[in-house]
């Protein structure tokens, strides 16, 4: 059963991304990377628009009943979020000039909902 509801979270995990990629994209920002896998965590999406970078957290839940989904982003994810956008930015120097927060977009919903939540706070980490 424990196995079930893991890859039920994966699979709506992956499907809040892509939804928030999306999301981004049409908005005009440009995906740089995804699922970046750092000594410290991973960073869900990296995007920019001009001279501004952004590192995106995506949280998404079917439901509220386990609260929302932007309260899932513990004190401990921030601090590790902070150390994720750092590495990123030392292995890629040709970004440096750029100014960069991180930002938590909330979505809840699911694949074949006909309605999703979308909330994006931004420079929710600092």
């Amino acid at each position: 059963m424990a196995k079930d509801v893991k890859g039920h979270n994966q699979y709506i995990g992956r499907w809040g991304e892509q939804y928030a990629e999306a999301y981004f994209a049409e908005r005009g920002w440009i995906v740089l990377d995804r699922n970046v896998h750092t000594p410290y965590g991973e960073l869900d999406l990296v995007i920019k628009q001009g001279d501004v970078l952004v590192f995106v957290e995506v949280k998404t839940r079917t439901t509220d009943s386990f609260g929302f989904p932007e309260m899932a982003v513990s004190s401990l994810k921030q601090t590790r979020l902070v150390q994720s956008a750092e590495s990123y930015l030392q292995s890629h120097p040709d970004l440096s000039d750029l100014s960069w927060r991180i930002d938590v977009i909330a979505i809840q919903g699911a694949p074949r909902s006909k309605l999703v939540r979308v909330e994006w706070f931004k420079n929710a980490i600092g």
